[in-house]
C-alpha cells in the first residue's frame, strides 16, 4: 500500500513527524529485509544496534540514511526502544512506530498505523497478530492469552494482543512517563502506565509470518517470564492500590455525591439484587479489620463475583478517616457485650490512651459482628430504596 487518500504514504509520515524505530539483536537473517521495507516507505528510519555480535554492524554500514543508535554490548530491548524514543523526540518526531527485526512483521503494514493514527491521534496502538495458526508455537499462544488477562486486570482494557512489538507510540504525550524496567518487560509497562494516564490503547490487525528456520527470537522463557510475571504482580498492586481508587475518586469528584447516586444507584443498569450486594461487600471490608488493604480485597472480589466496582468501593469508604474512632470503639464495645467484658473506651478518651491496645480481642470479634451488620441493614435497605424507586418510575 503505497497511497492513502490521494496522499504519498511518505509525506503522510513525514507531515504527522512520525518516525520508525527497529530495535535489533543478532537478526542478521532477517533485518535487511525489515529495513528494505520500511524504507520504501519512508526515510525516517531510526535503527538500534543493541549490542549485536553478528554481522549486523556490517550490515548497517548499507544504510548510512538512517539514523543509528549503536551499543557496545546488549542492554535489553527496553533501554534499546527508550534510546530510540529520546533520539526520535530530539529530532523532531511526535509519534514512532516500532517494528521487530525479527521478520514476523510485515513493513508494508505501517500504513494502517498511520491511517489508524488519523482517526484517533494520540493513541497507542499495538498491531493485533493471529495466533491461531500452525505455524504458531503453542508457547507463544499461552503467553499471549495470559498477557492480555494481566493487563485487563490492570487496567480494565481489554485487548487481544498486548505482546507484539509492532506498534504506533504517541512519544510527545508519552515523554513524561517514567518507566522502570529495561527488558521485554519494558513492552507491557509502556502500554500500562500510558493506559493510567489516560491515553487510549487500542488493537489494528496486521499480518504475522512465524518462519521457524529464519526466525531468532532472544525471549528466554524462564528468565524473561519470571521477570514479566513479577512486574505484571507489582503493576496489579499498584492499579488496586492506588490506580483505581484514584480513579473512582476522580469519578466521584467529577459527578459530585447527587449525581453519583441518581446515576449508578437509581439509574443504575445493575438490579437492585446486585447494586445491594456490591453495598453488603463494601461496608462489610470497610468495616472489617484489613486496614490498608480494603481496596485491594473489595476491587478484587467485585471483579470475582461481578459486582459494581464503583458501588462496592464507594461503600467501602466508610472507614473514611473522620469515622475511624467511632468504627473502632463500636467494635469494642460490641465485642464486650460477646465476652461480657468490661471496657471505659470511649470518643473522648479514644485518643489520649493505649487502654485500646489491651481489647485487641473484643475489637477483632466485635468489628467482624459489626461489619456483618452493618453491610447486611446498609444493603437490605439499599435494596428497599432501589424496589421503590424503580416501581415508582416504572
Amino acid at each position: 500500500m503505497s497511497e492513502l487518500q490521494g496522499e504519498n504514504i511518505s509525506d503522510k509520515i513525514a507531515r504527522l513527524k512520525c518516525c520508525v524505530i527497529i530495535p535489533t539483536y543478532n537478526n542478521e537473517n532477517t533485518l535487511r529485509r525489515v529495513i528494505d521495507g520500511v524504507l520504501l516507505l519512508t526515510n525516517n528510519v531510526i535503527i538500534v544496534n543493541d549490542g549485536c555480535t553478528d554481522s549486523t554492524p556490517e550490515i548497517l554500514k548499507e544504510y548510512p540514511q538512517t539514523t543509528q543508535i549503536h551499543f557496545p554490548e546488549n542492554k535489553g530491548k527496553g533501554i534499546g526502544l527508550q534510546e530510540g524514543f529520546k533520539k526520535a523526540l530530539e529530532l523532531g518526531y511526535e509519534y514512532a512506530v516500532t517494528i521487530d527485526s525479527d521478520g514476523q512483521h510485515y513493513p508494508d503494514d505501517i500504513p494502517v498505523f498511520v491511517e489508524e493514527l488519523e482517526k484517533e491521534p494520540n493513541a497507542l496502538i499495538i498491531g493485533a497478530r493471529t495466533m491461531t495458526g500452525d505455524s504458531v508455537p503453542k508457547s507463544s499462544s499461552f503467553g499471549h492469552k495470559f498477557s492480555n488477562f494481566w493487563y485487563w486486570a490492570e487496567t480494565g482494557v481489554k485487548l487481544t494482543d498486548t505482546q507484539s512489538g509492532f506498534r504506533l507510540y504517541p512519544i510527545k504525550v508519552m515523554k513524561d512517563i517514567k518507566f522502570y524496567t529495561s527488558k521485554f518487560e519494558f513492552e507491557i509497562e509502556n502500554i500500562v502506565r500510558p493506559s493510567w494516564r489516560g491515553v487510549v490503547v487500542k488493537n489494528i490487525p496486521i499480518k504475522v509470518l512465524y518462519d521457524p528456520d529464519e526466525r531468532v527470537s532472544h525471549f528466554r522463557k524462564y528468565h524473561d517470564f519470571g521477570r514479566i510475571t513479577i512486574l505484571n504482580i507489582w503493576l496489579l498492586v499498584i492499579a488496586f492500590l492506588y490506580i483505581k481508587p484514584r480513579d473512582y475518586f476522580r469519578k466521584l469528584s467529577r459527578k459530585g455525591f447527587k449525581r453519583f447516586f441518581k446515576e449508578d444507584f437509581l439509574h443504575s443498569s445493575d438490579s437492585p439484587m446486585k447494586i445491594a450486594l456490591s453495598v453488603v461487600l463494601g461496608v462489610f471490608f470497610g468495616i472489617a479489620p484489613f486496614w490498608g488493604f480494603q481496596t485491594l480485597i473489595v476491587v478484587s472480589l467485585s471483579v470475582l463475583f461481578k459486582l459494581n466496582k464503583v458501588i462496592s468501593f464507594a461503600a467501602s469508604n466508610v472507614s473514611i478517616a473522620p469515622m475511624i474512632p467511632v468504627i473502632v470503639i463500636a467494635s469494642i464495645k460490641v465485642g464486650s457485650w460477646i465476652f461480657d467484658t468490661d471496657t471505659s473506651i470511649d470518643l473522648d478518651n479514644f485518643v489520649h490512651n493505649l487502654k485500646l491496645l489491651t481489647n485487641v480481642k473484643e475489637y477483632l470479634v466485635g468489628s467482624f459482628v459489626l461489619a456483618a451488620i452493618a453491610s447486611l441493614s446498609l444493603g437490605t435497605l439499599t435494596f428497599g430504596i432501589l424496589k421503590i424507586a424503580r416501581r415508582n418510575n416504572g
